[in-house]
């Protein structure tokens, strides 16, 4: 394998600290909107008061964990499934495209996917509470 920026390397571990607070933001924000008014959100993502106030438990804990880096793994999956859910609702029951439409794509969901398996399958690099 050729690198061709060498010395960018000894940094990888603070860009995976980086992707994932930035994960952590996202699903942190997005577990408070579901969490503030259940009934309204709810209305708007279609599904129970009860289920959106778990899912925002599960996004806000899920960022926690991959922001602190306790448990990071496990956290990285419960968030990855979160968004296959919410592209598997985008695609077959509102029938948005990749890029989107009437809101936006799913091509966001997939982006926060893959920026999961890379916290999983790199650990979330050494700076981690474990």
């Amino acid at each position: 394998m050729h690198i061709l920026f060498p010395a960018l390397v000894e940094f990888s571990d603070v860009g995976l600290l980086l992707l994932r607070l930035m994960v952590a933001v996202v699903f942190f924000d997005s577990g408070l909107n579901h969490l503030k008014n259940p009934v309204e959100r709810s209305k708007s993502i279609g599904a129970s008061p009860r289920f959106t106030m778990f899912l925002g438990t599960a996004e806000v804990a899920g960022s926690i964990g991959v922001a602190l880096g306790v448990f990071t793994q496990l956290a990285a999956i419960g968030l990855i499934l979160i968004m296959l859910g919410a592209i598997q609702k985008k695609i077959f029951v509102w029938k948005i495209g990749f890029w989107g439409g009437r809101s936006y794509g799913w091509h966001y969901d997939l982006m926060l996917v893959v920026m999961n398996l890379v916290i999983i399958t790199t650990g979330g690099g050494k700076f981690v509470l474990r």
